[in-house]
């Protein structure tokens, strides 16, 4: 049963997406599609978007009117369409992911008196400054000024949310941390994760006696490739030097090159992309998350801690995640260059069957936090 909205007749919301994301696949597609299935509860919605998605993997009203080319991005003759769907459909919020349409944004909150929503999903200027791009100055100077004409800002982590107040002097009042959920309220059964090990351990013939260590990710982007490589080629070694640690790795996953697929790694399976991930969630022990840039809060820990797992973390990498309701669930390494602490910190976990605690759940879960996103965009309102 589905709750009642915040106040449907006052909110109605037209969200600006700029890429693919629709049906979600990876974390970042996964992350706005989810928002918006759960956000479509508490307001209504409106989805403008490009071509390229489809609209019947949407609970809420898409319209396929952006270019899939580049050149949307500077396309000045979508104000008017904008303007139009927003006088019709009574608009009273523009929402965008990321500030990239932010100048587009800014013209229809002038000039159709919308309140803007920027869905900030992390520092862009920041990430693309730690991944040593040249106009990451650029773009930091261009997000502040989105962040500051915005009515309200929400955040993905905490973390970003005190940047913006210190950094960017951005209104505290208009800002609200609204982390990267998951659409589960409680871990998995014993019963299920039982399956789930039986059919994984038969398909990569995994002895009983053998903990599974799990790493997934779109390794098509730098930070997920350089992850990749210090399990297989850094981390690995040093697990395999401790006699008294059985293990397998599981690495899922697309845009893994060829000359590290067709490698045999020594007790290291590359599965490549699966198209049911959760199974092998539910059938792991232990998570790797050696991520050290990129910025924002890191998709697959928030999953991975909800599906129960124990996580060893570099620090930059558990970005977003308050250690108060993780319990032991998250190991996190301090010293990014300190492979042995990793690979002591994992192998420290092994046997261990503690659970992740409810205050997780609380925190994470869709259903809660775009409730409060609701509530916050409809305060000023009243």
């Amino acid at each position: 049963m589905m709750p009642a909205k915040a106040n449907p007749a006052a909110i109605n919301v037209l969200c600006l997406v700029s890429y693919n994301f629709l049906p979600a696949k990876m974390g970042g597609q996964k992350g706005i599609a989810s928002f918006y299935t759960f956000f479509c509860k508490w307001v209504n919605i409106i989805c403008v978007t490009t071509k390229s998605n489809d609209p019947k993997a949407a609970d809420y009203e898409v319209l396929n009117i952006l270019s899939n080319s580049q050149v949307r991005y500077i396309n000045i003759f979508y104000f008017f369409t904008l303007r139009k769907i927003i006088r019709q459909k009574n608009i009273t919020h523009l929402q965008i992911e990321h500030p990239y349409y932010g100048w587009l944004a800014l013209l229809l909150k002038r000039f159709c008196g919308v309140k803007l929503i920027l869905h900030s999903h992390n520092i862009e200027g920041e990430r693309f400054k730690s991944m040593g791009k040249w106009w990451a100055g650029i773009m930091l100077a261009y997000e502040k000024k989105i962040h500051q004409k915005a009515d309200h800002v929400f955040f993905v982590t905490e973390e970003d949310r005190q940047y913006s107040i210190n950094n960017f002097k951005v209104d505290a009042s208009k800002c609200l941390a609204t982390p990267y959920g998951i659409e589960w309220q409680q871990p998995p059964t014993e019963e299920e994760r039982s399956r789930a090990k039986k059919l994984i351990r038969t398909q990569y013939k995994i002895m009983p006696n053998e903990t599974i260590l799990f790493l997934n990710g779109s390794f098509n982007y730098k930070p997920n490739l350089d992850a990749l490589l210090f399990v297989a080629e850094k981390l690995n070694p040093l697990m395999a030097a401790n006699s008294g640690f059985n293990y397998k790795i599981l690495i899922c996953g697309k845009g893994i090159p060829a000359e590290i697929a067709g490698k045999a790694y020594p007790n290291v399976h590359i599965a490549g992309f699966v198209d049911d991930i959760t199974v092998y969630f539910k059938a792991s022990d232990i998570f790797l998350n050696p991520l050290s840039s990129g910025g924002g809060i890191k998709t697959k820990l928030v999953e991975a801690l909800g599906y129960n797992l124990s996580v060893v973390s570099l620090r930059d990498g558990a970005i977003g995640i308050p250690l108060g309701v993780t319990g032991d669930k998250l190991v996190i390494i301090r010293d990014d260059n300190d492979v042995q602490a990793f690979a002591n910190a994992v192998i420290a976990l092994q046997g261990k069957n503690s659970t992740i605690p409810a205050s997780y759940f609380a925190y994470f879960y869709w259903g809660d936090i775009t409730k409060k996103a609701a509530e916050f965009i409809g305060a000023s309102l009243t």
